[in-house]
């Protein structure tokens, strides 16, 4: 199972919210590009990067930060915020970044979603943000009348690369993640699934672990890292 440190970068600086409400936001001291340098030196293989004021603003804003991201820090990226067009797309894989995570988008334009699938194989990702078991848009602000599995079943054969399903409510909590809501999307679908949202402990990793379900592929963490719940060195020990 892959784990994923998170980066949420807004005003250049490194952050985190709690259920996705920007104004209950806490920002970290370290840089992003030395929290990734970071990850790197304590073994971790991969990274989560989101453009948080690009998500909102529906365009990329701190490009130049993950650029020196992905050139400097010799890790697997995986990026969403912002990515909003197939020229958007091909910057990011031009510039090294392994997946796009792609969610307003590819959710309101499900045509959109299939196309760039076909042209990249094996890269898109899409951003599963559920909210009251709502999908949401637009940095979370924006509710859809969508949940998650009927979602799921309009994208199950588009050729997506994984799904990154995050309990908005829990995000930033601290809370434990969702694994009820996980095991019935898992059911629902052979894609890959990521989770994230409220990861507290390496108890919780370890249980995510432990469901063995076939289509499991990672888990994001985020808060816990920065706030010190959990040790980046006892977190790389379950690489």
């Amino acid at each position: 199972m892959i784990i994923f440190p998170a980066i949420d970068i807004k005003d250049g600086k490194c952050v985190r919210l709690i259920k996705g409400e920007f104004d209950k936001i806490t920002t970290y001291e370290n840089s992003p590009i030395n929290q990734a340098k970071i990850y790197f030196e304590n073994g971790f293989n991969h990274i989560h990067v989101v453009d948080l004021d690009g998500a909102l603003q529906g365009k990329s804003v701190n490009s130049n930060i993950i650029k020196e991201i992905v050139r400097d820090v010799s890790l697997k990226v995986q990026i969403g915020g912002g990515i909003r067009t197939i020229e958007d797309i091909s910057f990011w894989l031009d510039a090294g970044v392994d997946k796009i995570v792609m969610g307003t988008a590819a959710i309101e334009n499900i045509n959109f979603l299939q196309i760039a699938c076909e042209k990249f194989k094996n890269k898109i990702a899409v951003a599963l943000d559920v909210k009251d078991g709502f999908v949401t848009l637009s940095g979370w602000k924006k509710k859809t009348n969508i949940t998650a599995i009927e979602l799921i079943k309009k994208i199950k054969n588009f050729g997506v690369s994984r799904i990154i399903y995050t309990d908005v409510n829990k995000d930033g909590t601290k809370k434990g993640p969702n694994l009820k809501d996980t095991i019935k999307l898992s059911n629902e679908v052979n894609i890959p699934l990521i989770v994230s949202g409220g990861v507290s402990s390496i108890e919780d990793i370890k249980k995510i672990k432990s469901l063995k379900l076939h289509n499991i592929e990672g888990v994001i963490v985020g808060k816990s890292i920065y706030d010190g719940d959990i040790k980046i060195k006892e977190l790389s020990e379950l690489i």
